[in-house]
């Protein structure tokens, strides 16, 4: 940390030519003042990207600040369509996920692919029901209830990122032995990572902390899981 203070006086008065000297070491002084005090200022003055944040069921889209966003955020979470949207596009999604991992038991070949499925399951199946405890919280249910979110009953469910086909869904039902486990692996690594845009999606996009929060938990411990899936091909 550097500590400016004038110069000492010296001990008996300087000569004509000491002076010119002392006047330019004061004035490089106060030039690394200025320097080491306005650095952190200047970087936190700095504007953060902008986000757009989603109006309320029917309204236009706005443009703010980070600096904006997150005093908005601090000011009220209460949720907009984005939150709504994923909450219940992810139960849907981890659904599948579940029909997927109840298949391993009896068809796959290896013991660690049943221990993943294991794993999947008892991760997303508690995850499913604290998403229906946060619509029920905030009045809404699980499919489109007039509000406009934009994903209800009517949606193709699978468009959405990651999602397996009917007809994958059915091969992976009768395959057995090592052709379950790799296929298995192929569509579960597809559906963690459609998981996870999703949960990105919403972090940028959504305005309840406990969407986030949740968002959060899918992205760090799906990430995970693609790894150990991925050393298992």
């Amino acid at each position: 940390m550097l500590f400016c203070r004038p110069p000492r006086s010296p001990a008996r008065p300087a000569g004509p030519a000491v002076l010119p000297a002392l006047a330019v070491l004061a004035v490089l002084g106060l030039a690394a003042c200025d320097s080491g005090s306005g650095g952190d200022g200047d970087a936190a003055a700095k504007p953060g990207p902008s986000v757009i944040a989603p109006g309320e069921p029917g309204g236009e889209n706005r443009t703010l600040s980070a600096a904006e966003a997150a005093e908005q955020r601090a000011e009220d979470d209460s949720p907009n369509a984005a939150d709504v949207s994923y909450t219940r596009m992810m139960i849907v999604h981890h659904a599948q996920a579940l029909e997927m991992t109840e298949l391993a038991p009896d068809r796959a070949e290896s013991g660690r692919i049943v221990k993943l499925a294991e794993r999947i399951a008892a991760a997303q199946g508690p995850e499913i029901e604290a998403m229906r405890g946060w619509l029920k919280t905030h009045g809404r249910t699980e499919t489109d209830d007039g509000h406009g979110s934009g994903h209800g009953a009517g949606h193709d469910h699978a468009t959405m990122p990651g999602m397996a086909t009917a007809a994958q869904l059915k091969q992976l039902r009768a395959a057995e032995g090592k052709a379950f486990d790799q296929l298995f692996l192929t569509l579960m690594i597809t559906h963690h990572q459609g998981a996870i845009t999703m949960a990105t999606d919403v972090k940028a996009q959504g305005n309840n902390i406990r969407i986030e929060e949740m968002a959060d938990d899918v992205v760090a411990q799906q990430t995970s899981e693609i790894t150990r899936m991925r050393a298992l091909l």
